[in-house]
């Protein structure tokens, strides 16, 4: 399953734009609040100079990027959590996301609707804090009263309740490997990794300084440039001397909370990356590929990608003593190329 980023943010606040610049998907972007009633799904590729080097050098029939998958939700408002607005279709579409963008408005534009009544983003974060939190609140309510006969599993539960009625984020708490695996469980908002998308231009923020302070992962992204120059290739924006798009760091950004890196597999097919956590074993990664050279598997050899784009044959890297021969307590590196035998 490709990694799954989840949009939010108040109504009219850029986040079905943002959706369309990152997908090339034509969505309703319509000037009113509630416009993106069900979630807008959209799986981009993810870039990678890397795999395009060893396509150029190895001559596959195709090259395979990794996916990522965009998950454009509706508006979030005050009462969410009760039901408010589409909220409890909000709060039910985010649950399965791996990481969550808060989308917040910083741009003034008056011919697009605000709902509320100042443009202040350390306000929104706090208003799509609290809707989360409160509906893990009730989640975990109704959790407690059915666990009379567990009570380890219930303490727990207690505490994470508690962390949440002060007003913290557990995506922010030191838990423990115990505390996490139960929050896990039950699919708790307050504990999916967030990145902060302050929607406008440089000179437009004024709350930089407190995503800064705060140490929270933040971009700042003026989301209808991107849209608008969403169409041009990598080599047209060199040419016409652009930026690179700013959605390539919120990949990125998405990859380094989850601690995610990429492997390559090469095959006179098909070139193809492939993402697994940091500290992953062979045998884990192979399970990426088939869940079959996990369970069977009996080595890997490894080489670097580097190598293989100077070489450009696995043959060659072999003779030059550049091909390691890995067994199972190997850990993948950013950037392995990997060939896994299995008994299979």
């Amino acid at each position: 399953m490709p990694l799954s980023i989840g949009i939010v943010g108040l109504p009219n606040v850029g986040k079905s734009t943002l959706f369309q610049a990152i997908t090339k998907k034509k969505v309703d972007t319509s000037n009113y609040p509630f416009c993106t009633i069900d979630p807008n799904l959209g799986c981009v590729e993810v870039p990678d100079e890397r795999l395009d080097k060893l396509a150029e050098a190895l001559k596959p029939k195709k090259k395979i990027y990794s996916l990522i998958e965009f998950v454009d939700i509706a508006g979030l408002v005050k009462g969410a959590h009760q039901g408010e607005g589409l909220g409890n279709q909000f709060l039910s579409h985010i649950r399965e996301v791996d990481v969550i963008v808060f989308v917040l408005r910083v741009f003034f534009n008056e011919k697009i609707i605000n709902t509320r009544n100042e443009l202040n983003a350390v306000k929104e974060k706090e208003i799509l804090d609290l809707e989360m939190a409160l509906k893990d609140i009730s989640v975990l309510e109704k959790r407690i009263k059915a666990l009379k006969q567990e009570p380890k599993e219930r303490q727990v539960l207690e505490k994470l309740k508690s962390l949440l009625e002060k007003g913290k984020i557990l995506a922010e708490e030191k838990l423990t490997e115990k505390e996490k695996g139960f929050a896990k469980s039950y699919q708790l908002l307050t504990l999916k990794p967030r990145i902060y998308l302050l929607n406008g231009k440089e000179n437009e923020v004024s709350s930089q300084g407190f995503f800064e302070k705060s140490k929270f992962p933040f971009i700042v992204m003026d989301v209808l440039t991107e849209l608008e120059s969403s169409s041009f290739s990598r080599e047209e924006r060199k040419v016409l001397d652009l930026a690179e798009p700013k959605i390539d760091d919120l990949i990125k950004k998405s990859f380094d909370l989850l601690d995610l890196i990429t492997f390559f597999t090469v095959k006179s097919d098909e070139n193809r990356a492939w993402n697994v956590k940091k500290g992953s074993t062979a045998p884990q990664a192979g399970g990426i590929v088939h869940s079959d050279f996990e369970t069977h598997f009996i080595k890997a050899e490894v080489a670097s990608w580097k190598d293989l784009v100077e070489h450009k044959e696995w043959a060659k890297i072999r003779e030059k003593g550049l091909l390691r021969t890995e067994g199972k307590e190997y850990v993948v590196q950013d950037g392995d190329v990997l060939q896994i035998k299995t008994a299979l």
